[in-house]
């Protein structure tokens, strides 16, 4: 008895434990005002900026764009997270998905609420493309008089030149989508070109096995003639291609300084963007709302643990305390994980976990009732407790492995609205198994010493004797 008592003991000591730690690493409560294990809250709840971008897939074959915009997305979200930008969502939508038929991407930007400084973190992505020449003639003719009749709107900003089919130059398949990495060198003596000087900075771009057979096909059409590279838009580099280039690897000399090709570096292994973007909308949800969202859900958390404690309580009376105290960990320990793993938190996510709550005293019900039955059969209470948890696991096991492999499906079929209630919901079932199988069985033992009338009584419920 004594080391059941001992087991106890300690399980109410481990939840100590983590409600300190908890309250210690909040901020507001008993942590500084920021804390590396902080809740993560979600743009619904921390407020921030919705950036909604429309992706130009217009030279690009149809069966390669899913591709395309799957990695702009990865290349965005590589982007914003060197600015130290976290729990961002970065969302595809297809043209199927919304009713103008184009291809999109939504970027949530939580605790953001700057949206100058929101674009500016989207936009110093750069765009890396290979252009090849323009064969001469009528078209190109036609080009540049078109080109030649806009000049001064462009000058003067009123026509963006990226509007403007180039006259000189066509665009290849081969765009910063195939980029491996960047590394920056210095030429030795004539490397790097006949115009390149001793320690010249160079840029030398490693593209992966798709891009290197683009690169070598790409030159190898182009010899004795001008393949361009572009970066935003712009020429950076004009090389005469001698030969077809193989191995993967072009050169970008002999046009910035060695900060300048250090950015660029920089900048090309962060992600150039496979496709170009436009920016169509913004959002900004304020500090103010988010907080509003926080105190609502923490007051219907409140509410509905309070009713439940009441009612539980009162018809179970001694196991309905125990019930408490191992619901009060069970949340510690859920509050643990959304801080350890970690979960960002929406207003989705909190639903999740208060319908998990329930789940949790689902599975106390379970064991109280066949404790009841095992007590009205002449069982002691010791025995009773034994049988009753053993007797109720079955239907414990199967009603949460059900839901746990609904929270799966949702999760991995749903959006992020959807992911964010699943992740959650999933977690708190398997919590709530540790907490009733073991947190309520260890207190439970560890008070059940005797079989008199008076333990009795506590350990019946409802309004019987």
């Amino acid at each position: 008895m004594l080391t059941k008592r001992i087991l106890g003991l300690l399980v109410l000591l481990v939840g100590g434990a983590i409600g300190y730690f908890i309250y210690s690493t909040t901020a507001g409560l008993g942590g500084s005002a920021e804390s590396k294990f902080d809740f993560k809250l979600g743009l619904d709840l921390s407020g921030g900026t919705s950036l909604v971008y429309r992706a130009d897939v217009s030279n690009i074959d149809e069966s390669e764009v899913s591709d395309a915009m799957d990695s702009l997305r990865d290349v965005i979200e590589r982007r914003i997270n060197l600015f130290g930008v976290s729990e961002t969502t970065v969302l595809v939508q297809d043209a199927s998905f919304i009713n103008e038929g184009e291809n999109r991407i939504v970027i949530e930007l939580p605790g953001v609420t700057d949206i100058n400084e929101a674009v500016s973190m989207i936009g110093q992505t750069p765009l890396l493309e290979f252009k090849t020449e323009r064969p001469a003639g009528p078209e190109q003719d036609k080009l540049i008089a078109d080109f030649e009749a806009v000049q001064d709107k462009v000058l003067s900003g009123e026509v963006l030149l990226s509007s403007l089919e180039d006259p000189y130059f066509v665009p290849t398949p081969l765009t910063g989508r195939f980029l491996e990495r960047a590394t920056l060198e210095f030429s030795q003596g004539g490397m790097g070109g006949a115009s390149a000087v001793g320690g010249e900075p160079m840029v030398v771009l490693t593209f992966n096995k798709e891009g290197s057979d683009l690169f070598e096909k790409i030159t190898g059409e182009n010899v004795d003639k001008l393949v361009a590279i572009y970066l935003d838009g712009a020429p950076i580099s004009t090389p005469v291609v001698r030969e077809a280039i193989t191995g993967g690897e072009a050169v970008i000399s002999g046009s910035f300084t060695p900060e300048e090709a250090k950015q660029l570096v920089g900048r090309l292994n962060s992600g150039a963007l496979p496709v170009p973007i436009e920016l169509i909308s913004t959002q900004t949800v304020g500090p103010s709302l988010g907080a509003e969202a926080v105190d609502a859900g923490v007051f219907a958390a409140l509410i509905g643990f309070g009713i439940l404690s009441i009612l539980i309580l009162f018809w179970y009376r001694l196991p309905g305390l125990i019930a408490i105290i191992a619901l009060v960990i069970y949340s510690l320990l859920m509050f643990a994980m959304f801080k350890l793993v970690p979960v960002t938190l929406t207003a989705a996510g909190i639903a999740g976990f208060i319908l998990s709550l329930g789940m949790a005293v689902d599975a106390n019900i379970l064991i109280f009732e066949r404790m009841k039955e095992e007590m009205r059969s002449g069982k002691t209470i010791s025995d009773a407790l034994e049988n009753g948890f053993d007797r109720a696991w079955s239907s414990i096991r199967d009603s949460n492995l059900s839901s746990m492999i609904t929270a799966v499906i949702l999760f991995w079929f749903g959006t992020a609205l959807i992911k964010g209630f699943a992740l959650t919901f999933g977690l708190g079932v398997l919590v709530s198994m540790v907490s009733a199988i073991i947190v309520s069985k260890v207190l439970l033992l560890s008070i059940t010493s005797k079989n008199s009338k008076v333990m009795r009584f506590l350990f019946s419920n409802g309004i019987t004797k």
